[in-house]
């Protein structure tokens, strides 16, 4: 038993490690818990996700199949696996290990049944925490790239809309950046973290007098709106401490 907690304490910490971008660290604690243990199929999983964050598709590749050789149930690893091969090109071998985990799910009861889009959803959620990763490391080109992908395959999502806005930004594409909120306000009016973020963007390219417009709206809306009341605040008391 004793054993048996140590090792659910080095999975924990393995993932803080991960979850804070430590990779080097995170790979080392997994490796540590299959030293130990060879069938623990969680610390492969893990392990699975830092070869993938650093874009070691073979090895995220094998450890991905030695999670379900040792728990042919995992979902998520047959998720993340068929998620690599979307991505390298083998489009029959992802459609395989998902019909297989949709068959497995199904006979387990009709109501648990893995839809497409439970199933784009999950697919979806793999590239948003690939490009959070990407995000941590200023290494914006990549991060674009695994939201847009993330967005597509979960358009309800709105915060991917916003997120991808925000790395626009810091690539310097401003136009895109606004393109993609004003779209997502278009489509989601009282959706308003979207008007917020346009707000900053507009606060930031020193257009105050459009951003003070967005925060206001949200207050015409919902006046107990914390951060639009906040943003709108500081802007005001900025403009006044210029002029005096």
């Amino acid at each position: 038993m004793q054993s048996g907690q140590a090792e659910l304490d080095l999975l924990d910490k393995g993932r803080k490690a991960f979850g804070k971008g430590e990779i080097r660290t995170a790979e080392r604690i997994f490796n540590e818990v299959i030293e130990t243990n060879s069938k623990c199929s969680e610390a492969y999983y893990q392990l699975g996700n830092v070869f993938h964050t650093k874009g070691e598709i073979g090895k995220a590749v094998k450890a991905f199949s030695k999670v379900l050789e040792l728990d042919e149930s995992h979902t998520d690893a047959s998720i993340s696996l068929a998620v690599l091969y979307n991505d390298i090109g083998k489009y029959e071998q992802a459609r395989k290990i998902f019909e297989t985990a949709n068959e497995r799910v199904k006979n387990k009861g009709s109501d648990n049944l893995v839809g497409d889009d439970h199933i784009n959803k999950k697919f979806s959620y793999k590239h948003y925490e690939l490009a959070e990763m990407y995000v941590l490391y200023n290494r914006y080109d990549e991060a674009l790239f695994e939201y847009n992908k993330a967005t597509k395959l979960d358009p309800q999502n709105h915060e991917l809309k916003i997120k991808l806005a925000k790395v626009y930004a810091k690539k310097g594409f401003i136009g895109k950046a606004f393109d993609e909120l004003k779209k997502l306000i278009n489509e989601v009016p009282n959706y308003y973290p979207a008007r917020l973020s346009l707000g900053i963007l507009y606060y930031g390219m020193g257009k105050v007098i459009e951003a003070q417009t967005e925060w206001e709206k949200i207050l015409s809306k919902e006046p107990g709106n914390a951060e639009a009341l906040m943003y709108l605040n500081l802007s005001r008391t900025a403009s006044e401490t210029l002029i005096n």
